[in-house]
């Protein structure tokens, strides 16, 4: 309390010095004269800047080092993307059933306008389409995983996918199309830890199973 007094005693001391002092010099302001060099205040426009950087960087030939740059990373990360974290080789067998059942958000109409699903309805698409290929996941680095895969399933019966390795490099090899499991969506979705790993459809149930290579089935 004391010091919050003390204050507000010298703010108005303060205050009232102000007042007295201004009041002391009104209308005796004086003319002291230019007491340095002045300069027009002047706001750079930023788009000329900009194309003035961008014209210096290409007639330096700097641009076109940062766009050569920028291409070999861009291929680099499309011929090898980032591995999917926490991805390791099956040491135990494991299987589970996934639901792929989904809770519609709003209603769905048809083409005329008729409600054909409700919102909140739960609708499984395994009972009106059927999932004509497996999806199997390997490390694409791995050549005994990838053996194991491509010796088990076709093209026409499966899709390999990659959670590591080149699968541009393994097309250039094998003649034939392999993916990537980007940001690791895929086995996050179905809880896939493991590699070898098949996603194939049981009834209106997808059937995940990880699966062990044995030393005798590695080549």
């Amino acid at each position: 309390m004391i010091r919050a007094a003390a204050a507000s005693l010298v703010g108005v001391a303060c205050l009232g010095a102000a007042v007295l002092f201004t009041g002391a010099v009104r209308g005796e302001a004086r003319d002291f004269g230019q007491l340095g060099q002045t300069f027009p205040v002047i706001e750079a426009d930023l788009l000329s800047t900009i194309e003035a950087r961008l014209q210096r960087a290409q007639a330096t030939g700097e641009m076109d080092r940062f766009n050569a740059t920028f291409a070999k990373r861009v291929e680099a990360k499309v011929r090898r993307p980032v591995p999917v974290a926490g991805i390791t080789p099956a040491e135990q067998p494991r299987a589970w059933n996934y639901d792929p059942s989904i809770t519609l958000e709003r209603e769905i109409r048809d083409h005329k306008g008729q409600v054909i699903a409700q919102a909140g309805q739960r609708i499984n698409p395994l009972d009106f389409v059927s999932m004509r290929q497996s999806l199997v996941f390997v490390d694409g680095d791995d050549p005994a995983e990838l053996a194991w895969a491509t010796r088990r399933f076709s093209e026409l019966n499966a899709k390999i996918i990659f959670v590591n390795g080149s699968p541009i490099d393994s097309m250039t090899a094998r003649k034939r199309r392999f993916f990537f499991d980007q940001d690791g969506r895929l086995t996050a979705k179905f809880g896939i830890r493991h590699t070898p790993a098949v996603v194939s459809q049981a009834g209106n149930q997808l059937r995940v199973s990880e699966t062990v290579i044995e030393s005798g089935t590695k080549s």
